[in-house]
């Protein structure tokens, strides 16, 4: 047989108090597209970072294309062919898709870069693989489909041949998804090998040729796609089942806790980055709003927040005029936030657990003792009440958060929001990113913080999750709430041609 395209034996990785990688073994084929599965914590990015030489292993060997390697840093990974594209896209906003690909590989006569010889490899490389983009576009004016495309063309532009992607999909709509596998399968035509990692098992089942799942750091199974199903693949990753976002009777109650009028809030090159006219929720409901990335929803989440101020228009709690208040007096009113990005809104990654468990709760019981002083030992008792109620897998509440996987950092963030007594909760992508199991334990959470008469808005990039969690949904465009749709009455494909514009409300 040919040598395979990747070859680990024996991989072993320990952090303070826990094993994330236990002598796992995989075999990557040439040419294929190998997708890797497990629960949150079971050592999937942890293991490509040791193959993409972010970190060592402790124990075990890698073989790529039949030599054995020992990355000291990307830098040899990618020498050696390797290119991974993360979760968290690695793009800086304010340079241009030209400059954020060339960054650190730039082509150069006499010194100075060549952006001509540049600008021709890019839209050669884009050609090659049916991946358009406009090298001379500031990255932040992308949509997120856009962007992806941006980090593949990065990787191919460096020479690889074997491509890492960490939960390409969780950012994606339908249409964006189909178009991705599109490039995937043209980049195995091409003979590149591909691994992926992905928590939606039926698109595991759609596009991979073969399946690694991992359990608590170790192999447990590798399989071929036709020979399992989406419940076996589920009980290889965490014994149960697959769990349906599903909502039962009606709780929607007269009672409204929060309505958004006539907004209009202006971006930052002076458009119009909102006009809403209205928007209400009511206790007991789930009101879910679905869109492509980028056409507002962080945005009006930034306004009912109040980091951002509208020019004109309110924001009203519970009867009240919030408008003109500070984020503190909102969330002390009685608004919780999960945040659609855990790093940059959620978490502090130096600090430890106790303090990310009180982050926007800090000034409210049980964090503070005399009306004043943070109480360290009460913060503590909640963040392990945090940690038992939602399985966010650590060794102890002192651990910073930048030492959990990004499921646990992601647990422990909704855990956080849902232990509060807030009346209304923004929830933007709250699964983003966990497993099958921890993903059943959220919508259940929300399920029971409707019950209990939270008023919830929900944003996700999971259409499934929005259609059916929700009591109703409204599609946002280009700033505005363009539809108002009944989540029975809709399918994730027709929620996806209203959120592309591809169709517009009657």
């Amino acid at each position: 047989m040919p040598d395979p395209a990747v070859l680990l034996e024996g991989v072993t990785k320990r952090f303070p108090g826990v094993v994330a990688n236990d002598q796992v073994n995989l075999r990557v084929e040439s040419g294929e597209i190998h997708a890797l599965c497990g629960e949150n914590g079971a050592g999937k990015s942890t293991l490509m970072k040791i193959l993409y030489g972010m970190q060592k292993a402790d124990e075990g060997r890698m073989v790529v294309n039949g030599a054995e390697v020992d990355f000291d840093s990307p830098t040899e990974a990618i020498d050696a062919g390797i290119g991974m594209v993360h979760q968290h896209f690695m793009l800086a906003d304010n340079f241009t898709v030209l400059e954020n690909i060339i960054l650190g590989a730039e082509p150069a006569t006499n010194g100075v870069i060549d952006f001509d010889e540049a600008r021709d490899h890019i839209q050669s490389v884009g050609r090659e693989y049916g991946l358009d983009v406009h090298p001379d576009e500031l990255v932040e004016h992308l949509e997120v489909g856009e962007r992806q495309r941006v980090e593949i063309i990065k990787v191919l532009f460096r020479g690889a041949k074997i491509l890492i992607l960490d939960e390409p999909t969780a950012v994606l709509v339908p249409q964006e998804v189909e178009e991705l596998f599109r490039n995937m399968r043209g980049l195995k035509e091409e003979g590149h090998t591909i691994i992926f990692i992905d928590h939606k098992l039926d698109e595991v089942l759609e596009i991979a040729d073969t399946i690694t799942v991992l359990r608590r750091g170790k192999t447990v199974a590798t399989v071929k796609p036709e020979d399992v199903t989406a419940h076996d693949l589920a009980e290889l990753m965490v014994g149960e089942d697959l769990p349906v976002p599903e909502t039962s009777a009606s709780t929607v109650t007269d009672e409204v806790v929060l309505r958004v009028r006539d907004l209009d809030v202006e971006g930052s090159d002076t458009e119009v980055a909102l006009d809403v006219s209205d928007l209400t929720v009511h206790a007991g409901e789930i009101v879910g709003i679905a869109g492509v990335e980028g056409n507002g929803q962080a945005e009006l989440v930034e306004t009912i927040l109040g980091i951002r101020h509208p020019v004109a228009g309110s924001v009203e709690l519970l009867g009240d005029d919030i408008t003109s208040g500070s984020v503190r007096s909102r969330r002390e009113a009685g608004i919780g936030y999960i945040p659609e990005d855990r790093h940059r809104r959620g978490l502090l990654l130096d600090a430890p657990l106790w303090e990310n468990a009180m982050l926007g709760h800090q000034s409210m019981n049980p964090f503070v003792k005399n009306g004043w002083w943070i109480d360290p030992e009460a913060a503590r008792k909640a963040t392990e009440d945090i940690i038992e109620r939602f399985d966010v897998r650590t060794p102890g509440t002192d651990v910073p958060a930048h030492a959990l996987s990004g499921g646990n950092q992601q647990k422990l963030i909704v855990g956080r929001e849902l232990s509060a007594e807030s009346r209304v909760l923004i929830a933007a992508h709250p699964t983003r990113g966990i497993d099958v199991g921890a993903q059943a334990a959220v919508w259940e959470e929300l399920r029971s913080a409707r019950r209990a008469g939270k008023g919830i808005i929900l944003i996700s990039a999971d259409l499934e999750e929005l259609i059916g969690l929700s009591d109703r949904l409204h599609v946002m465009l280009r700033g505005s709430l363009v539809a108002e749709l009944d989540p029975n009455d809709v399918t994730p494909r027709e929620l996806g041609a209203y959120m592309t514009g591809a169709k517009e409300a009657v």
